[in-house]
């Protein structure tokens, strides 16, 4: 199929849940990398749509084969790879026999296998057929988002579109930043039980809820101009104790996100009516309440930086964040912080981008997002000429890649495909609130950066007629 690939298994698979399909299983080495890289195609043996998508992973995970069923389902033939590794949740690949970082297993980890992936699967994909694919496209969400991601910087030709949903992009920062609430609560000896956060929460989202979109709905719809002060709680009662001024400050510190010992800027924060539970993560048994950090964080504090299995979290200082995070911006930037600007090589194929990312995103904050998509507007020459190629949307009240209060998009591919096959290029998402059913609850537009959507003043707050989109002050 391509050079050094070898395809390990071949076979056919009845419909069952998923259409009958071809499967194709191959690997890819690199000539001096002693890497073994899997990818697995996957294609409807009936009823192909003439289109190959590429399917994202979470995680440390490049992939996982049965993310392929809903693709094939819908006519796509996929593909995904492992990018060179098993590991899911653990970064251990990253360390070799003896400890030491092994480049080839991250730059496999980064992008070298998502290229394999598309040279592969559009191959195997065109050898199945006896014709090439008509279009090619990605999705992915969170490391399948920073997938996408570092095809459109490093190989633009690869696709013609890409989702990139809530993408795990800046990484070299966003990673440390995940371990700011754990060691600000270690150093300031206030390990929060988690009803404090709900309270803290809760609290957030009473005092902005109108923010943004108008209405009272649980959700705020532009958190990032709520200026919820967490002292207004100060004495407050709750299930788990009363809150105290040390536990307000925690907050205002996880909010403002990491800074440096000198008060510098590094990162970002949770967004207020955000879940805590997650990056602020805390158990509590009797009267003990203790810390739970992040453990995808952890992984790359003790591994990709100090590469060293056993470190102690409870030993940090803030002095050795600030070099941590330094160190994390020097060393990995460059192969997996995909946060680079210049996307002319991607505008040039006719590659066309969309992006999304949830405003109450618990993992991975949505700043970040915002943060590089203006610097891409200001690289390619401003908004018009990057909405040619590369549109933005935030969706209020919805977590990391779902969940959450808010309408999340609904069908973004299908926007995706209009816009790249029929050029007609989205001015809103469509956002759906679905029940334990799976029944719609509540519909609104998810707007364009930077607008957001504003209730008309009438019509039923749960319908998206009632909601128009528009111009919101400047995203911080």
């Amino acid at each position: 199929v391509v050079p050094a690939s070898t395809i390990a298994a071949a076979m056919g698979t009845p419909a069952t849940q998923v259409p009958a399909t071809c499967r194709v299983h191959a690997t890819v080495s690199h000539p001096g990398a002693n890497d073994r890289i899997g990818v697995d195609v996957w294609m409807p043996v009936d009823d192909w749509n003439g289109r190959f998508q590429g399917v994202g992973g979470g995680g440390y995970a490049g992939g996982n084969p049965n993310s392929m069923a809903g693709p094939v389902s819908n006519g796509y033939a996929a593909a995904t790879t492992d990018t060179g590794h098993s590991s899911t949740f653990s970064g251990a690949f990253a360390l070799d026999a003896n400890g030491r970082l092994n480049w080839t297993m991250v730059r496999d980890f980064s992008y070298v296998g998502l290229h394999d992936l598309a040279v592969v699967g559009k191959s195997v994909t065109a050898a199945f057929y006896g014709s090439a694919p008509k279009y090619a496209y990605w999705s992915g969400c969170s490391t399948g988002g920073r997938q996408g991601l570092a095809e459109a910087q490093r190989y633009p030709q690869d696709y013609d579109g890409i989702l990139s949903a809530a993408p795990a992009i800046n990484w070299s920062r966003f990673l440390p930043a995940e371990f700011w609430p754990g060691l600000v609560m270690f150093r300031d000896g206030d390990f929060l039980p988690q009803c404090k956060f709900a309270a803290f929460q809760a609290a957030a989202v009473k005092a902005c809820d109108t923010v943004g979109d108008g209405v009272v709905d649980g959700v705020i719809g532009d958190p990032l101009q709520c200026k919820f002060d967490p002292k207004t709680l100060i004495g407050t009662t709750t299930s788990c104790g009363t809150i105290t001024a040390q536990d307000a400050a925690v907050i205002e510190k996880i909010f403002a996100g990491p800074r440096s010992t000198s008060g510098q800027f590094l990162w970002y924060g949770l967004t207020p009516g955000t879940s805590f539970a997650d990056l602020a993560g805390t158990t509590t048994k009797g009267d003990t309440t203790s810390g739970a950090p992040f453990s995808i964080a952890l992984d790359h504090i003790k591994l990709w930086l100090l590469q060293n299995p056993d470190w102690d979290w409870r030993t940090a200082t803030y002095e050795q964040y600030d070099q941590l995070f330094q160190q994390s911006v020097e060393q990995y930037t460059d192969v997996i912080g995909t946060d680079n600007p210049d996307l002319s090589g991607f505008k040039k194929e006719g590659g066309k981008l969309l992006i999304w990312h949830g405003l109450n995103d618990q993992l991975i904050f949505p700043q970040g997002t915002i943060d590089y998509y203006d610097r891409v507007t200001q690289f390619m020459g401003g908004t018009a000429k990057t909405r040619d190629f590369a549109r933005l949307f935030l969706a209020p009240g919805v977590g990391h890649c779902a969940g959450g209060a808010g309408p999340r998009p609904d069908k973004p591919l299908k926007a995706l495909v209009n816009w790249v096959e029929h050029g007609r290029a989205p001015t809103t998402l469509d956002g759906v609130l679905r029940d334990a059913t799976g029944a719609a609850t509540a519909t609104r537009p998810i707007c364009l950066y930077p607008q957001t959507a504003a209730y008309k003043g009438s019509g039923p707050t749960t319908a998206a007629s009632s909601f128009v989109c528009r111009s919101s002050p400047k995203k911080q």
